[in-house]
C-alpha cells in the first residue's frame, strides 16, 4: 500500500486510516449495519458505475437526492473515480437546477426517482448528457447499474489541488457561485478536526444533518471515516428519534435549531446525556441564552465552531478549556484568521470590529468559472469572508454581524438580493427589501417588506404562492409585510438596519 502522506486522493487519505474491515461504520434506520469492508466494496461499485455511465476524471457528478447511505457511497465512489462531486440542496427549484446544470455542465445528474421526468426535461435543455435516479430504499436506475459492477476498484491518483467537490453558495447579486474544493482542502480539515475534537475509533456520532452541504458531508462524514469511528445515520432531524438514539451515541453535531428543539422536549435531560462526550454546533450562530440553557439542563457546554462553504472549518472553541458563549473560539491549527478594515484591508488590533479574512490549507481554490469574482474575494492570500467580527485578547473570535446582509435561517445561507430579485419580478410588487429577524427556532426568519405597485394591495399569500417555483422553500419569506415606502438614505440606499429594528419582535 502507498504511504498515506504520499496519497493525494481524499479517499486514499481516509482509507489509510480505516479500522479492521468488520468494524461498524454506520447503523441505518432499518437496522442494517454498514461495515468498513462494505464502504470499500460499495464505493468501488459506485466508482465502476460512474465509469459505466460515461463519467471521466474531472467530470462533475451533480446529485439532488434524499439522504441515504447510498448517496454517501456515491460521494466516495466519485472521489475514487477522480470525478468532482456536486451535491445540491433537495429544496432547490427547477429554475435553480437549470442554472446549476448550465453552469457546472455535469456529465451525470442523479436525482430522486420521483423527480426523473422533470429533471430529464431540464437536462435535455441544458445539454446534460445523462440522468440517473437514486432512491432512499436502495432503488433507482443508478442502483441497477451499481448492482452489475465489480466490488474492487483502483482509486484514481489525484494531485492535492485537483478538485474533489463543488458546493454552490448564493451570491449577493442573486447568481450562485460554485466553490471549488480540492482533495487537499477536505483532507486537511478532516484530519485537523479529528485531533482537535478528540475523535477516536470508540466514538459513535449521531448524524441527523443533511448531506448536501459541508456540515453533514465533509465535516461529519469525513471525520468519522478519518477517525475509524461509527455513526447512527438518521434520514433527518426528528427530536423523538434523536432522543431514542442518544443513549447509544457519544457525540452529536447539529445546527442551533436542533438544540433548541431538544430543549423543548421533556425527556431531554441530564440523565439521558450523562455518557455523551461532545455536542458540536455550527452553520448558524448559537445564542448565549441557548448555550446557557443547554448547559444548565444537561451539564454539557456545546462546542461552537465557525466555518463556511468556501473554507470548511476555520475556528473552534477548545475541547479542553473555556467554551465561551457568543464566540466561535480560536483559529484551528494551520488556519490564519485576521481582522481587517473592510475597504482598505488594513489589519485591526484585538477588540476592534472588521471583516474576517482567512488563509490556510482549508481555503477553497476559487469560484467555478468566475476568475474575476475569485480575485476580488482574496486579499494578500486571505479569503475575505464577508463576516464582521473581532478577536479578543485571548484569541477568541466573535462574529458580530454579516456584511452584505446575509441571512442564516435554520443553518442555510440566504442572500436578500436573490429573494428581492424574485419578488421584484412579480407584477404587484413595486420594490422590496428582504431582511432577517430573530426567530427562536430558525435563528433568523426571512421577512420581506414590500411596496405594492397599486395602492391598497396587501395580499402576501398571493406573493408567497408566486414564489413557490422560483425559490427554494428555505429562501421563501416567512412573512410579507406591506409599507407605503422603504426607508432610504440620501443616496437612495434602503436602510435595512431600520427595517430590522422595526420588525425585530415580529416572531417573539
Amino acid at each position: 500500500m502507498r504511504c498515506a502522506w504520499l496519497m493525494s486522493n481524499l479517499y486514499d487519505r481516509l482509507a489509510a486510516r480505516f479500522p479492521a474491515p468488520d468494524t461498524r461504520f454506520a447503523l441505518l434506520p432499518d437496522g442494517r449495519e454498514i461495515s468498513y469492508a462494505d464502504v470499500a466494496r460499495q464505493s468501488a461499485q459506485f466508482a465502476n458505475a460512474l465509469g459505466a455511465a460515461g463519467v471521466g476524471v474531472g467530470d462533475r457528478v451533480a446529485v439532488q437526492a434524499e439522504k441515504s447511505i447510498e448517496m454517501l457511497m456515491l460521494y466516495l465512489g466519485a472521489l475514487r473515480a477522480g470525478a468532482v462531486f456536486l451535491p445540491l440542496n433537495t429544496a432547490y427549484s427547477a429554475g435553480e437546477l437549470d442554472y446549476f446544470m448550465r453552469d457546472a455542465e455535469p456529465a451525470l445528474f442523479v436525482c430522486a426517482p420521483a423527480a426523473e421526468a422533470a429533471v430529464a426535461a431540464l437536462a435535455i435543455e441544458a445539454g446534460v448528457p445523462r440522468v440517473e435516479t437514486l432512491g432512499v430504499d436502495r432503488d433507482g436506475s443508478l442502483m441497477q447499474i451499481v448492482a452489475e459492477q465489480r466490488d474492487d476498484f483502483e482509486t484514481v491518483p489525484r494531485a492535492a489541488d485537483d478538485l474533489a467537490a463543488i458546493l454552490y453558495t448564493s451570491g449577493t447579486t442573486g447568481r450562485s457561485k460554485g466553490a471549488m474544493l480540492s482533495h487537499a482542502n477536505l483532507a486537511s480539515n478532516a484530519l485537523v478536526l479529528v485531533d482537535y475534537w478528540r475523535f477516536t475509533g470508540d466514538d459513535v456520532l449521531l448524524h441527523a444533518l443533511p448531506i448536501f452541504h459541508t456540515h453533514g458531508l465533509f465535516v461529519a462524514t469525513n471525520i468519522i471515516l478519518a477517525a475509524g469511528a461509527s455513526m447512527i445515520f438518521l434520514p433527518r432531524f426528528d427530536s423523538a428519534e434523536v432522543i431514542r438514539h442518544l443513549p447509544h451515541a457519544t457525540t452529536m453535531m447539529g445546527v442551533p435549531t436542533f438544540y433548541i428543539r431538544l430543549l423543548d422536549e421533556a425527556g431531554f435531560d441530564r440523565n439521558l446525556v450523562s455518557h455523551m462526550r461532545l455536542f458540536i454546533s455550527g452553520s448558524a450562530p448559537l445564542s448565549a441564552d441557548i448555550h446557557r440553557e443547554f448547559r444548565e439542563r444537561t451539564g454539557h457546554a456545546i462546542l461552537e465552531r465557525y466555518g463556511m462553504t468556501e473554507t470548511n472549518m476555520n475556528t473552534s472553541n477548545p475541547y479542553d478549556g473555556d467554551r465561551i458563549a457568543g464566540t466561535v473560539g480560536q483559529p484551528l491549527p494551520g488556519v490564519s484568521i485576521r481582522i481587517a478594515e473592510p475597504e482598505s484591508g488594513a489589519p485591526l488590533p484585538p477588540g476592534e470590529v472588521g471583516v474576517i479574512e482567512v488563509a490556510g490549507p482549508n481555503v477553497f481554490k476559487g469560484y467555478w468559472r468566475m476568475p474575476d469574482k475569485t480575485a476580488a474575494e482574496f486579499r494578500d492570500g486571505h479569503f475575505i469572508s464577508g463576516d464582521l467580527g473581532l478577536i479578543d485578547s485571548r484569541g477568541y473570535v466573535s462574529i458580530v454581524g454579516r456584511a452584505k446582509d446575509l441571512i442564516i435561517s435554520g443553518g442555510f445561507n440566504i442572500y436578500p438580493a436573490e429573494v428581492e430579485a424574485a419578488l421584484d419580478e412579480l407584477t404587484p410588487v413595486h420594490e422590496s427589501a428582504v431582511i432577517g429577524v430573530p426567530h427562536r427556532d430558525l435563528g433568523e426568519a426571512v421577512v420581506a417588506v414590500v411596496v405594492a405597485r397599486e395602492k391598497g394591495f396587501a395580499d402576501g399569500e398571493r406573493l408567497k404562492a408566486a414564489l413557490t417555483d422560483r425559490l427554494a422553500r428555505f429562501k421563501q419569506p416567512r412573512a410579507i409585510l406591506f409599507t407605503d415606502s422603504l426607508p432610504k438614505n440620501a443616496m437612495g440606499k434602503v436602510q435595512k438596519a431600520a427595517l430590522r429594528d422595526a420588525y425585530r419582535a415580529l416572531f417573539s
